[in-house]
């Protein structure tokens, strides 16, 4: 049943990129789950719902996590002296190749689910391993948490440890059918996502095969494009028929309903493409700078009209603090226009919340604003901690919570209308 709650606080969203907007001492009403707006004086029509009263606590959208690793999740904050090849070779494969153990990977994904939970992430898009009783034991752990978003059983066969790689393209075939069809039968809010790690471990046969699932059974894909110039000569070597590394994602037909991450290194053809195909483009300042992949030309894709949002992908990036991973894309951006591109604007505050809110919640449909017939997600914080004697307004206490995020008390979160927290005594 959905909820129907009124929430009073200092209320403060995006519905452009360019503006905050805040209504202090406000109402936030939902009704049925939906979002029914925000009000300065609680409407006469809305007086008989059950009244949350958070008093001077911020209440804001929930972020959306557009790319990370569960498997990666237990050892975040490691090898991070390494560029992407050689961390994946030292780190992620030793650790994936774990959970063909269920019993260590019900222990990982247990913390990894209980962390997800009480973060500021309502909803995500991630990557598991090829290992599919494991994949459908973090879905079930995720679905009991109550957040929402999509879970990919990880496809590749070639370029990497022989215990990490599918039998044949056939057999992935029929092993992520199987997957998908269990996931669609067995869970509601978390969905299954067709997840070739990136091309250069993923064959033509398996791909294809993956393109079938996906119009079969309409299931999005979610991979990796561009993070690193090695990588890009890599399919430039693996794929000498395509035009540039996007391509050999289209001809698969994997750009469309598709998340993306990186794309540190795009050709302008390559963006048109995006464009046009209505990729999302997962921004993960965080990872690219701890990985020394580079930094991606964020103003360049949102002028050009690509759909963005940003990713932690935990654990090239180190944490899972979506707020945090807000102030890291302004920083970097600054980086990136006083070193690279001084002739492009350095990237707003408003303007990157707007992408870890209504910019990446778009993405599982009206999600991240509180305007009228949007899905109520939702965070309390309460930024008490972060004593001052300086009196700030909302939009400073909201760009202050972000940078200090590590200080902040994540009080209620709500996702779809409903809370997820055991809220903590006033």
């Amino acid at each position: 049943m959905k909820t129907d709650v009124v929430i009073r606080g200092h209320i403060v969203w995006c519905d452009t990129p360019k503006h905050i907007q805040t209504v202090p001492h406000g109402y936030l009403v939902c009704e049925n789950g939906l979002c029914r707006g925000v009000f300065e004086e609680l409407p006469e029509r809305y007086e008989n719902l059950p009244l949350k009263d958070y008093g001077g606590r911020l209440v804001l959208p929930a972020l959306y996590d557009m790319h990370l690793h569960a498997p990666q999740y237990a050892y975040r904050g490691l090898g991070m002296d390494l560029e992407l090849i050689d961390w994946l070779k030292a780190y992620a494969f030793p650790e994936e190749a774990k959970y063909a153990d269920l019993e260590y990977a019900g222990r990982a994904y247990a913390a990894f689910a209980d962390a997800l939970r009480r973060s500021f992430t309502a909803r995500f898009c991630c990557f598991a391993t090829l290992h599919a009783p494991a994949t459908l034991l973090l879905a079930e752990l995720l679905e009991a948490s109550g957040l929402q978003g999509y879970v990919g059983k990880l496809s590749m066969d070639r370029n990497a440890p022989r215990d990490l790689c599918e039998l044949s393209a056939d057999r992935a075939a029929e092993d992520c059918e199987h997957w998908i069809v269990e996931m669609q039968a067995r869970f509601t809010h978390i969905k299954p996502m067709v997840t070739p790690r990136f091309v250069p471990s993923c064959t033509d046969a398996l791909m294809g095969k993956l393109q079938g699932l996906m119009e079969k059974y309409g299931v999005p894909a979610q991979s990796h494009l561009s993070e690193t110039r090695d990588e890009i000569a890599w399919v430039k070597k693996l794929c000498p028929d395509c035009r540039h590394y996007a391509g050999a994602y289209d001809r698969f037909g994997m750009l469309e309903n598709a998340v993306m991450a990186h794309v540190v290194y795009p050709e302008d053809e390559e963006i048109e493409l995006l464009k046009a195909r209505g990729t999302m483009a997962a921004h993960c300042p965080s990872s690219n700078a701890n990985l020394r992949s580079g930094i991606a030309p964020v103003r360049r894709l949102m002028s050009a009209g690509v759909r963005m949002g940003l990713g932690s992908d935990v654990a090239g990036g180190e944490s899972i603090d979506m707020l945090r991973i807000v102030t890291n894309a302004v920083q970097f951006s600054k980086l990136y226009w006083r070193i690279v591109e001084p002739n492009e604007p350095v990237l707003s505050f408003p303007e990157v919340f707007h992408m870890a809110t209504k910019g990446g919640g778009s993405f599982f449909g009206k999600c991240g604003s509180f305007e009228d017939g949007y899905m109520l997600d939702a965070l309390v914080l309460d930024d008490r901690p972060l004593r001052t004697v300086v009196d700030l307004t909302v939009p400073q206490r909201l760009e202050r919570a972000l940078y200090l995020s590590g200080e902040l008390r994540l009080v209620q979160k709500y996702v779809d209308g409903q809370p997820v927290l055991q809220e903590p005594a006033p």
